[in-house]
């Protein structure tokens, strides 16, 4: 038990490898002007092999959650390993063929199944790992997703100076192939019915208690449920509009605080950082408030920043609130796995996982093409911010409803166990 509480951490640890292999999706921007300048491709086509691997990802992970719930961490991890070390290094070979058709196949549809795999693999086992630390363990792993374009973008960066397009991606290709496999082997299941050694007496009456889940529910019957969708609801409004805010977030603040270009690039870099912070500072404290709680309070933060902003005209009062937004959105992700788990248990939470995440597929095509569409019609970001506050009242509406269906079933818990505690008395 001892022996199995310690080796935790180390799958903590392999989880954190393996999502800061995957999030360097998020340095893509990296290769958008050396891919334009050799080739002349426009801003727009090469961002599009970005944008098919997001909307991969997102479907990739519900489609492929079953297939982690069956065949355990190892065996998925090690598949995500081979699809995003072939996409990557499969990009360079796009490169040398100058074929953006490839890049989209290769980056976009090959690596983005790899990243949805990858994604929800480890959160999934992670969940098991610490029933007593949902939070914490999830914001960890999805942290390292957040944190991976701090590390590397500027690896990629070096490396296209040094050695060209084509054998960057070659190389990252094959180091990231090489990382995650040796984390998956690394990623395995507790034991059946294992739990922390300060819980472990809790059968006997005494030590501490475990909070319940509300259920244990397959994916199938988890999506007929309201609270499902109440969480995909939540999701999709948080990743739109966080995600928009990122791809307008340097013209936006030039416009808005009259901030220089450079000192915008540098407001876009610090943003990855507090994107980071967000993952595992919320996913942190939702275990000692709630993951209800957690929510709300992001939705009502972004309110008031979302109707701040169009006023924000000084530049540190403005880059403030957009970290702010920032830590919010980070923070949804890393707490979305361990609200999973008090709603709907941990029997098939990969695959739940995966299906609420086509959530993020949605918003990555949404988010951009509504700050864009608004933007050209009234020429003006006052406009989209308003739509977003809107939209962010809306969710804080959905985080109080759900709180009413919790409250519920916690009441239709306690009746069934106090029925059967009456039963067996008797």
């Amino acid at each position: 038990m001892v022996r199995a509480a310690q080796g935790r951490w180390q799958i903590a640890a392999a989880a954190v490898a393996f999502h800061l292999m995957i999030g360097s999706a998020y340095a893509w921007s990296v290769f958008t002007k050396p891919l334009m300048a050799q080739f002349g491709w426009s801003q727009k086509e090469v961002s599009l092999a970005f944008s098919i691997a997001i909307f991969a990802l997102g479907m990739s992970a519900a489609f492929m959650g079953r297939f982690v719930e069956r065949h355990g961490p190892r065996k998925s991890g090690t598949l995500a390993a081979i699809f995003f070390g072939v996409g990557v290094a499969g990009s360079g070979l796009a490169v040398l063929l100058e074929s953006l058709w490839l890049l989209y196949l290769f980056y976009g549809l090959i690596g983005g199944i790899g990243l949805g795999i990858g994604y929800i693999t480890p959160v999934s086992t992670l969940v098991k790992w610490f029933p007593d630390r949902r939070g914490l363990a999830t914001g960890l792993a999805i942290m390292g997703f957040g944190f991976a374009s701090l590390v590397s973008g500027p690896a990629a960066a070096v490396l296209i100076e040094r050695v060209g397009i084509a054998a960057t991606f070659g190389l990252l290709g094959a180091v990231y192939f090489a990382v995650m496999l040796g984390a998956a082997q690394v990623l395995t299941p507790p034991p059946p019915d294992w739990m922390p050694p300060r819980f472990a007496v809790q059968a006997g009456g005494s030590g501490q208690r475990l909070p319940v889940d509300l259920a244990q529910l397959t994916a199938n019957e988890a999506i007929k449920t309201r609270r499902f969708w109440f969480l995909w609801v939540m999701l999709f409004i948080n990743v739109t509009c966080g995600i928009a805010i990122i791809s307008v977030a340097s013209p936006m603040g030039q416009e808005i605080a009259g901030l220089s270009p450079i000192a915008a690039a540098s407001m876009v870099g610090i943003m990855g950082l507090f994107n980071g912070i967000g993952r595992i500072g919320w996913a942190s404290l939702s275990d000692y408030i709630g993951r209800p709680n957690v929510f709300t309070a992001f939705f009502l933060l972004q309110i008031g920043a979302f109707l701040l902003l169009p006023n924000a005209h000084e530049a540190l009062l403005f880059q403030v609130l957009v970290f702010a937004i920032m830590t919010c959105y980070g923070g949804g992700f890393a707490t979305l796995p361990a609200y999973i788990g008090d709603l709907f248990g941990t029997k098939e939470l990969g695959a739940i996982h995966g299906y609420l995440l086509t959530a993020w597929a949605m918003a990555g095509v949404v988010g951009p093409i509504l700050v864009s569409s608004v933007y050209d019609a009234t020429k003006s970001y006052a406009g989209t911010l308003a739509i977003f506050a809107a939209l962010f009242a809306v969710a804080l509406a959905v985080s109080l409803w759900i709180r009413a269906d919790i409250k519920a079933l916690r009441a239709q818990q306690q009746v069934t166990g106090a029925s059967i505690t009456q039963s067996m008395s008797s």
